[in-house]
């Protein structure tokens, strides 16, 4: 079954070719082959194996040519794709050489480490796209500092804000994944060699510096305890993942609402057309962001299944695992793609803006006049006397005219001009991206 995120049809709205290619058959070969190479190369240098065989294989893994495809019966057959690769690539070395290819591995450690460095390369390219979009998303909050439209809760009228305050609101939780990605790493880029059953026994006892020698040579991290029946940091890699295309959702949900035919105050990309209804500007791009969103959260249930991983190696978790997270991988990088291009086009219409003002006829300037006239009297009489202008407004009239008969002698136009009641909103719209 072709996914979303791969289809030929919909893989340019939900996909993302740049993640994907690190996921893609020949990646995962020449991950392995690279992971297998420096396996030869660190036991050579510790005399483990032959320093002539572990030059030979490290040189031939990294120009032997391996079609993943030639894989899929073997990997039909083991439910792991290295027998399979060791088989190939023995087949073209000598064999004085080829004997000592994978010498104390398990096929375990082959693929993990191998994934481990894929998803090296797919962090650095989110990163640098979330580090994109916080940038984007700082101007545009910078740019709209001052454009006062209303706040809404609950999907009804609040009080007023601006709209750099919401951007500020939208970025500050890229900027905490940042962070948090960082600390990830740290967890996630480490080694993955500890025998066919855990404990290395085949290098009778030099199993630790084999590992310590592959973290140097691969640029990762060594673990005292192997991590292969302990998914955790697979889980927290999801869980970032869902974080992300979740900011990114809510986003996409703000942009759908403010952008409706009946509101109109905000809107980001071109929009959509309709296959009947000329007028039409659907917000696919939008769309796309919630729908990444929910798809990727429900993923992050299926993949926590993959922490019960029994006794030494599961391969039904495994196999929960390959399916799940490279989809989520993807997801949030068309998710971060899509969150970049709206950011540089987006547009507030301050005519909507002043409709829908004018149209609340000063209510969500109620709990202002509160505290105006709670300066002057209690404030539970002056909750009450608000309430009574707003019912004696109607459907018609406005609020500031109601108060000028409740309580006259002020200056109630000037008092609930929405833009005297945005608070902190500019302040909080200068602290985006911090």
């Amino acid at each position: 079954m072709i996914s979303p995120f791969d289809g030929e049809i919909t893989a340019g709205l939900y996909g993302d070719a740049e993640v994907a290619a690190f996921f893609s058959g020949e990646a995962e070969v020449r991950a392995m082959l690279h992971v297998e190479g420096a396996i030869a190369a660190v036991e050579a240098d510790l005399g483990i194996i032959p320093e002539t065989a572990g030059r030979a294989i490290k040189a031939a893994a990294g120009s032997v040519t391996i079609p993943a495809a030639s894989l899929a019966a073997g990997f039909a057959s083991a439910g792991v794709p290295v027998s399979a690769l060791v088989k190939e690539f023995r087949s073209q070395l000598a064999p004085d050489v080829g004997q000592w290819l994978h010498w104390g591995a398990t096929s375990q450690d082959v693929v993990d480490t191998g994934l481990v460095l894929r998803l090296g390369g797919v962090l650095d390219l989110l990163d640098a796209r979330l580090a994109e979009l916080i940038a984007a998303l700082g101007l545009a909050a910078a740019t709209h500092r001052d454009t006062v439209i209303a706040a809404r809760t609950r999907f009804q009228m609040a009080t007023p804000t601006t709209l750099g305050a919401k951007i500020a609101v939208w970025t500050a939780p890229l900027v905490r994944h940042r962070a948090r990605l960082a600390e990830l790493r740290r967890r996630l880029m480490q080694v993955s060699f500890a025998g066919a059953s855990g404990t290395n026994a085949a290098l009778q006892g030099r199993g630790g510096e084999v590992v310590e020698g592959l973290a140097a040579a691969l640029g990762l991290g060594a673990t005292p305890v192997p991590w292969h029946a302990a998914r955790d940091t697979m889980l927290e890699l999801g869980s970032w993942f869902a974080l992300v295309t979740g900011s990114l959702g809510k986003i996409g949900a703000d942009l759908i609402l403010l952008g409706q035919s009946e509101i109109g105050e905000v809107t980001a990309g071109t929009g959509g057309g309709s296959s009947t209804m000329p007028h039409k500007a659907n917000p696919v791009v939008p769309e796309a962001l919630v729908a990444l969103s929910r798809v990727t959260a429900g993923n992050l249930g299926t993949l926590a299944q993959a922490m019960i991983h029994a006794e030494e190696r599961d391969g039904t978790a495994l196999g929960v695992e390959w399916f799940t997270l490279p989809s989520m991988a993807v997801a949030a990088g068309s998710a971060l793609r899509h969150g970049i291009a709206l950011a540089g086009t987006l547009k507030a219409h301050p005519d909507r803006i002043a409709r829908t003002f004018a149209g609340d006829r000063g209510m969500m300037m109620a709990e202002a006049a509160v505290f105006a006239l709670a300066e002057e009297m209690p404030r539970p009489e002056a909750q009450a006397l608000v309430t009574a202008a707003v019912k004696a407004a109607g459907r018609e009239g406005t609020l500031a005219e109601a108060l000028a008969a409740a309580a006259p002698g002020r200056d109630w136009p000037r008092l609930l001009d929405p833009a005297r009641g945005v608070g902190d909103a500019p302040q909080i719209a200068d602290a985006a991206g911090r």
